[in-house]
């Protein structure tokens, strides 16, 4: 037995591990009503399927058109880090590397924009997006997001950028590389972790969201799948069995994706560590 194991350690751990179940209860529903049928949820939501109902994902998968709505909100997700992480990355780093009163000051706006609340901005933001026919269409949502996502992903990747000598590239620059080549061959494969912090928390931030695609996206065939499932809970009306079902379907890509990603930020924690 590992003398460093003692009795506090092995209380923590069973506290740990209550708390993660704790966290997972919630899951635990979604996931078996899904199953059922809308009588079963309402008899008793919290027992075991007595039969699996697999004809909700079916129903689901043709109603919301599934593959057309996952289609949607992976080119949205997608093209929106890639722009978040080219412009954020490389701003910061020009930011930490020219040093003055014009950097500070930009970077204290952008860190400023963070704490303003989406809804004092949300009709100005319409009326703009209006004013410059961007309403109504994916090309328009991601320049949204790259707007609303810049502030937190800036702000990781200026504390990060901090952290990598410069020595490198002056070495670099001696031996004729040129800016944009320092940033991209230097200065960018180092900031993969937190590229990847980056990447996830957009990810989760901009595959969930809800309220800025519902203002925007007005074309039913521009629907991500929050806005799809949102239609089996109507005002009036709760469709459980299929919502539950749709919701399954729509958290499932973002689960495999953080555990695709869990390794490279495992990686990315030892080589920082390690540098």
């Amino acid at each position: 037995m590992n003398p460093r194991y003692t009795g506090k350690t092995f209380i923590l751990e069973i506290i740990g591990i209550i708390v993660a179940l704790l966290f997972l209860v919630p899951f635990y529903f979604v996931f078996v009503n899904s199953f059922k049928t809308f009588a079963d949820i309402l008899i008793d939501a919290a027992a075991w399927p007595k039969e699996f109902m697999y004809t909700n994902y079916l129903k689901v998968w043709e109603i919301l058109n599934f593959p057309k709505v996952f289609k949607n909100s992976l080119i949205i997700t997608v093209a929106s880090n890639i722009g978040l992480v080219v412009i954020s990355s490389m701003a910061a780093w020009k930011m930490v590397r020219t040093p003055g009163n014009f950097s500070k000051i930009l970077f204290i706006v952008f860190v400023s924009a963070m704490v303003i609340p989406f809804q004092t901005v949300m009709i100005p933001l319409m009326k703009l997006g209006g004013m410059l026919g961007i309403m109504n269409s994916i090309p328009g949502l991601v320049m949204m997001y790259f707007g609303f996502g810049v502030s937190l992903s800036l702000f990781l990747y200026h504390g990060f950028v901090k952290s990598i000598p410069i020595e490198i590239e002056e070495s670099a620059i001696v031996d004729g590389c040129s800016t944009f080549g320092v940033f991209w061959r230097i200065v960018f494969p180092l900031l993969k972790p937190i590229t990847v912090t980056v990447i996830i928390l957009n990810t989760l931030w901009i595959w969930n969201d809800f309220l800025l695609p519902l203002l925007v996206l007005q074309d039913p065939g521009l629907r991500t799948i929050p806005l799809a499932t949102s239609s089996f809970f109507a005002q009036y009306t709760k469709q459980w069995d299929m919502g539950l079902a749709a919701l399954v379907l729509g958290i499932t890509p973002i689960i495999i994706f953080f555990l695709f990603l869990q390794k490279h930020i495992i990686k990315g924690i030892t080589a920082g560590s390690i540098k």
